[in-house]
């Protein structure tokens, strides 16, 4: 069982819909996908949204390991991604030497502005956290108190820990930023995507918002997961 926790803002709804086919539709193992909604962690994610915040799971998502009471591996992804790969691959790439693995991106930004309006923040490891395979037992420095307390940038730099493995950059693709491939495993609309826009199809802004729209109207053309 490959256990997923992926970060729901409410104004990304279709497009964490279609992630979650998009796991189940490639996956030759079966998932348990939890949603982690600001709504849900009351009493457990007690530190108010902050000005930097740009979605509501920016401090939430490092309650992966609290909320799989430290045991095991997860993984943590944004919702604003679509899997053309089988998980299991990734999943398979674990190594216990480490307490978290990630895409190490190295990139500055291309604009000043991300999805939604919201603001562009650069920061060293920017987007190492969007997606994230926690060995769990490792990470028991991810208390209730040192998530509700830490600086944003102590938890998305990882200052907790001194162990963090790489993963290939394919399994987190930044649509826009890098070049464009077509047969990455995992792409991560990180700058935002047509579910932002009037009307999905409505306005398409580079190749891989294609791929999402081909996505979206094959999916409905039978029923996508909710």
């Amino acid at each position: 069982m490959i256990r997923i926790f992926i970060g729901y803002d409410k104004r990304e709804r279709a497009a964490t819909s279609l992630l979650i086919d998009s796991l189940n539709k490639y996956s030759t193992s079966p998932l348990s996908i939890t949603l982690i909604k600001r709504e849900h962690l009351d009493g457990i994610l007690t530190r108010p949204r902050g000005p930097l915040d740009s979605t509501d799971f920016s401090t939430s998502r490092f309650l992966t390991p609290y909320l799989s009471e430290y045991k095991g591996w997860s993984i943590f992804m944004d919702c604003d991604m679509l899997f053309q790969d089988d998980i299991t691959k990734l999943w398979n790439l674990q190594d216990d030497q480490y307490d978290v693995m990630v895409v190490k991106h190295q990139y500055i930004p291309k604009s000043q502005k991300k999805f939604d309006g919201e603001t562009q923040t650069p920061y060293t490891m920017k987007n190492w956290s969007s997606l994230m395979m926690f060995n769990n037992s490792k990470c028991k420095q991810l208390s209730l108190d040192y998530v509700n307390t830490a600086h944003g940038l102590d938890l998305h730099q990882f200052k907790w820990t001194d162990s963090v493995g790489e993963l290939p950059k394919t399994w987190n693709w930044l649509a826009d930023e890098y070049e464009f491939k077509e047969d990455v495993s995992n792409i991560h609309f990180t700058l935002g995507g047509p579910w932002f826009h009037d009307g999905i199809g409505s306005y398409n802004k580079s190749d891989y918002e294609n791929i999402w729209i081909k996505y979206h109207e094959d999916c409905t053309s039978y029923s996508c997961t909710p």
